[in-house]
């Protein structure tokens, strides 16, 4: 394998000696630099030229959101924020994947037995990608043959959406395209608990219908989506006779709480072919073998496809196994998804 090698940015020299003793515990891993502000960092870019950078979000002269801009106007290549798990830090983190940056990591707390899990992965998956150019941030909501609720009609179906690396920006993508009377959409994005209260939030300002972060027992209707709660539980959905979200404590799956997989058992459980299941970019294979199962339970199935992905893992695991009925580009999901619940005989094109 291919030597990773690694800018690590943050004007605490601390936090500084923390990422690096993490990520020099890889033998595929190298650190081959350091920076304590914007300055350095670009001087350390233009001489060591690495692989990945690691980028505080919050520091002196120029803050990571600015530095990030410039990143990816000037010298694309895949950055991985470090936030604070603050409403502040989740807010510049959303903010910073929008912008194109290739995922996010907290900061550790006093106590934390295990700091930076995943953050090994997160480098090596952001070394291997191919996604060393700007993505621009999401197109505002516009206009479309399906955004007016007298053209589109929806049918009693549930939507069902997994995610992990690159999320953000695909779910925004997506969901943008949603009308406001969109079907009941639940949605699993692997993301600190700390953010998804706020990517609920920034998802609701920029698309049609409402989006709230699932609570238990919220029930499922038109023009709603629910996204899960990091942290503590998984989401699932129940209740044939009043289809609602359910909160459920347990262990993580697939490393993941919460889990797509869990996501997408309950409703090939519940909604069998009155669903359809989408999953998009990630690392790893949650959310797969769900999605076999909602399409055995006769649900319609979408997998984005490897050219949009910025980590083609979950989606090509769901391929490989024949989860996905159909594959598409990200700009098209939205629209696939529209053609699959719409009751007009008139569907979209």
């Amino acid at each position: 394998m291919t030597m990773a090698r690694v800018l690590v940015v943050d004007d605490s020299p601390t936090m500084r000696g923390l990422i690096r003793g993490v990520l020099s515990s890889d033998p595929h891993i190298e650190v081959v630099g350091e920076a304590g502000d914007a300055m350095e960092a670009r001087a350390a870019i233009k001489q060591l030229n690495p692989d990945v950078v690691t980028l505080d979000v919050e520091m002196p002269n120029m803050n990571g959101l600015e530095f990030l801009e410039k990143i990816m106007t000037l010298r694309p290549m895949p950055v991985i924020m470090v936030s604070t798990l603050t409403h502040r830090g989740a807010e510049a983190t959303l903010a910073a994947l929008e912008i194109g940056a290739f995922d996010c990591v907290g900061k550790p707390v006093p106590g934390d037995p295990a700091p930076f899990v995943g953050l090994i992965e997160t480098v090596k998956a952001a070394a291997r990608s191919q996604r060393h150019k700007h993505t621009a941030a999401p197109a505002p909501v516009m206009e479309t043959r399906t955004s007016a609720a007298f053209q589109y009609a929806p049918s009693r179906k549930i939507i069902a959406i997994g995610a992990s690396t690159g999320g953000v920006e695909a779910l925004i993508q997506v969901v943008s395209k949603f009308p406001e009377n969109c079907p009941p959409t639940v949605i699993t994005q692997h993301m600190p608990a700390a953010f998804t209260k706020s990517f609920a939030q920034r998802l609701d300002r920029l698309c049609k219908p409402k989006v709230k972060e699932a609570e238990n027992g919220d029930r499922l209707e038109i023009g709603r989506i629910y996204l899960a709660p990091g942290g503590d539980h998984h989401l699932e959905v129940s209740n044939a006779s009043a289809p609602s979200c359910r909160l459920i404590e347990s262990d993580p799956v697939n490393g993941h709480r919460p889990s797509v997989d869990v996501l997408f058992d309950s409703v090939a459980s519940l909604a069998g072919s009155r669903s359809v299941g989408v999953i998009l970019t990630g690392m790893g294979r949650d959310g797969a073998r769900g999605l076999l199962n909602m399409r055995q339970a006769g649900a319609t199935t979408i997998g984005q496809d490897e050219k949009t992905c910025v980590v083609y893992g979950m989606p090509r695991v769901a391929y490989e196994m024949g989860a996905v009925g159909t594959q598409v580009p990200l700009n098209d999901i939205g629209e696939e998804i529209l053609r699959s619940t719409t009751t007009r005989k008139d569907r979209v094109a």
